[in-house]
């Protein structure tokens, strides 16, 4: 999967910026503050939906404009195109309150039929927060890789959303026990299709988070990962778990068990538990688990996604710097990387790469 084109409008510091990579290292330079990750931001928002340093409506705008817009090309593979290669478009304007995106000429319902198409995998200051912050962050982490990987997975997760949703709505109104019922039965059921999407999932994950593990911070020893569903699933079907917290839920006014609340978690061999990690071992476990996802895409999809790598100086010592570039260059990926300065690791590892230049609110290529 190659970015060909990043056009963006109000966002942050910039009026209008317009990007155009290569097709494999692009090293983008610049001042603390000059902008060189809002062109991280803007890939990332266009396949999540969001920012990695927050909601749209947080600082995201441009002071003194109404919305942004973002505008991507990118070419991916394609077994009906000529070359092997097709051409594809995706356009969002956000206001942080409303939005409207285009995907290849049409108009999307939800933005998670953007997230869907275009792949981006995002190492950032703020991803060890994927091991040792709450649920939320991992079940995105499952339900991007879901999206790519399994076509029928959104079908699922928007049923079960709408379904959420409604049983919620019921439970604040009137509690009336026909309706819960019958929400009852098409949460359970779209529940259930959603956990086992899951589970297979990250049972096709775990090994090759372990192998990444291994090569990236061994000092943890033999990883494992478990899938936690939301509900005593070992004791009972989702079915069974929302009529025994029902009562729970008539007086909270929310569905309190269910796949909108699972969570999964890694097992460190010699370590007892995600809590005695250190900063650095967990920036370590989340880009294994970052790249094991980007290694599954891969094996499913027939191509890498765009790597997005946000200040790797400052966030690994030059000796993982440098397995981590070595790495990707085994894979052909297209990598967006910023940085002050020329990362250390590439004083001693030749590598080609094109390098952009920020300052003054302005791009240029050197």
């Amino acid at each position: 999967m190659r970015l060909e084109r990043l056009r963006l409008n109000n966002m942050r510091r910039f009026d209008a910026l317009d990007f155009e990579p290569g097709p494999g290292l692009n090293l983008i330079t610049g001042n603390n503050g000059a902008g060189k990750t809002t062109i991280l931001e803007a890939a990332h928002l266009m396949a999540y939906g969001r920012s990695f340093r927050g909601r749209v409506r947080d600082g995201l705008i441009r002071s003194g404009s109404a919305d942004l817009d973002v505008f991507i090309e990118w070419t991916e593979a394609s077994a009906g195109a000529l070359d092997g290669m097709r051409t594809r478009r995706a356009g969002l304007r956000h206001s942080g309150a409303d939005w409207e995106g285009r995907l290849d000429g049409e108009s999307v319902g939800q933005i998670a039929e953007l997230c869907a198409a275009f792949a981006v995998i995002t190492f950032e200051p703020g991803s060890h927060a994927l091991i040792t912050a709450g649920a939320e962050s991992r079940r995105r982490y499952l339900d991007w890789g879901l999206f790519h990987v399994e076509p029928a997975f959104l079908r699922h997760w928007q049923r079960y959303s709408r379904a959420l949703k409604q049983r919620n709505a019921v439970l604040k109104r009137s509690g009336d026990a026909r309706q819960l019922a019958a929400w009852d039965s098409e949460l359970a059921q779209s529940g259930e299709l959603l956990t086992e999407s899951r589970n297979i999932y990250l049972a096709a994950l775990a090994p090759l988070v372990r192998a990444m593990a291994a090569e990236l911070a061994p000092q943890l020893g033999d990883v494992e990962m478990e899938y936690l569903p939301g509900w005593r699933r070992a004791d009972m079907s989702l079915g069974d778990a929302l009529m025994l917290m029902r009562d729970r839920d008539l007086a909270s006014g929310h569905t309190s068990v269910g796949p909108h609340r699972a969570d999964w978690r890694l097992g460190y061999g010699r370590l007892p538990g995600r809590e005695a990690l250190s900063r650095g071992q967990a920036k370590l476990a989340a880009l294994s688990a970052l790249f094991a996802q980007a290694q599954h895409f891969a094996g499913c999809a027939g191509e890498w996604p765009v790597f997005a790598l946000d200040d790797l100086a400052s966030e690994l010592d030059r000796d993982h710097q440098g397995r981590v570039l070595d790495r990707l260059a085994t894979t052909g990926a297209q990598v967006l990387l910023t940085g002050t300065e020329m990362p250390a690791a590439f004083q001693t590892i030749p590598r080609e790469c094109e390098v952009f230049h920020v300052e003054h609110g302005q791009l240029t290529r050197r």
